[in-house]
């Protein structure tokens, strides 16, 4: 059965595609193309599902919003 998880994409100063996984802490990946960013955190994904120690069930993705805070 395939799992579904949201995955937040941003991009960073220097132009590469960053994306996240919130439901799966520390799943991370980058890449200088959408096709590619895709292709990797698909295998991302895998490899934190392999070694997660215990079932992991998808967040509700509600939605995404900018927030701005003064430094």
């Amino acid at each position: 059965m395939d799992k579904r998880f949201a995955v937040v994409i941003e991009r960073d100063r220097e132009g590469f595609y960053v994306a996240s996984v919130p439901a799966l802490k520390g799943c991370h990946t980058q890449a200088k193309s959408l096709d590619e960013l895709i292709v990797r955190i698909k295998e991302a994904i895998e490899l934190c599902l392999e070694v997660e120690d215990k079932p992991v069930e998808p967040l509700d993705f509600i939605g995404v919003q900018q927030v701005s805070v003064s430094p």
